[in-house]
C-alpha cells in the first residue's frame, strides 16, 4: 500500500464518518483545495449489480451541466461529407487509414475515439490498442454514430463516459476543484440522477449503495443517499 503524506493525513481526519449532505460534501471537499494545481473531481457510485451479467451492466455517456473543466482532445474515423461535418465541429484529427496507421504506430495523444458506422471495419482491428484504454469507439456509449458532429460538440462540452467496473463500482469525473460550489453541485447531481435513471431491471434489492467524492490529491467524502 502507497504510504500517505502527511498533507493528505490531516486531510483525513477532517472526514467524519458519517455521510454528508450533498451540499457539505462539496464543502468539505473544496476546503482540500490546497494543491497548486486544479484538481479533478471524482465520483464514485457503488451500485447494487451483479456485474458478471450482461443484463446488469451500467455504462453510458453523459453531457454535465456545466463541463469538467478540461478540453478533451477528440478524433474522428470518417470520410466525405462526415469527415468535413467532424473537422467543423472542431474535432482535433479526422482520418481514415492514415489515422489508423498513425495510432498502430503508437500514437494515441487524444481522449475520445469517435467513428462513422463505415468505418468500422478499418477501427475494429485497432481495438487490441484502444480497447484497454478505454478509447474503442462503441454505439452504446455513442461514439460510433452516423453524426459524427454532434457527437463531437457533446464531447468537447464536457461529455462523460462510465462503465462499472468488476466490483459494480462506476466512476466518472464531473468536474474540478476551482468551479464554484453550486456548479459542482449540478454536475454532480445531474450525473446521480443519470445512474439511478439506468436501473438494470434484473437488479435486486438496493441499486446504489454508496457515493463517494474525492479529488486527484484527496481523501474521499462520503455522502448521503
Amino acid at each position: 500500500m502507497a504510504k500517505q503524506s502527511k498533507r493528505y493525513r490531516a486531510l483525513a481526519e477532517k472526514v467524519p464518518a458519517e455521510a454528508l449532505n450533498l451540499k457539505d460534501a462539496i464543502v468539505l471537499l473544496k476546503s482540500f483545495d490546497t494543491t497548486k494545481f486544479d484538481q479533478t473531481v471524482e465520483i464514485a457510485m457503488r451500485l447494487g449489480i451483479d456485474p458478471k451479467q450482461a443484463d446488469q451492466l451500467v455504462r453510458g455517456a453523459l453531457v454535465l451541466p456545466h463541463g469538467i473543466g478540461k478540453v478533451q482532445r477528440v478524433i474522428v474515423f470518417a470520410k466525405g461529407d462526415n469527415a468535413t461535418a467532424a473537422q467543423e465541429a472542431g474535432a482535433d484529427e479526422v482520418g481514415a487509414e492514415d489515422l489508423a496507421k498513425k495510432i498502430k504506430d503508437g500514437w494515441l495523444d487524444f481522449d475520445v475515439c469517435i467513428a462513422s458506422p463505415d468505418m468500422m471495419g478499418l477501427v475494429g482491428p485497432l481495438g487490441r490498442v484502444l480497447g484497454p484504454r478505454g478509447l474503442m469507439p462503441s454505439p452504446r456509449a455513442g461514439t460510433v454514430t452516423p453524426d459524427v458532429a454532434k457527437v463531437v460538440k457533446e464531447y468537447k462540452a464536457g461529455k462523460v463516459e462510465f462503465r462499472n467496473d468488476p466490483t459494480g463500482i462506476v466512476h466518472a469525473v464531473v468536474g474540478r476543484l476551482g468551479f464554484e460550489a453550486d456548479k459542482l453541485q449540478d454536475n454532480i447531481q445531474a450525473f446521480i440522477d443519470h445512474i439511478n435513471g439506468l436501473k438494470p431491471q434484473a437488479a435486486k434489492g438496493t441499486y446504489v449503495r454508496s457515493v463517494n467524492l474525492s479529488a486527484t490529491m484527496s481523501p474521499g467524502v462520503l455522502v448521503a443517499l
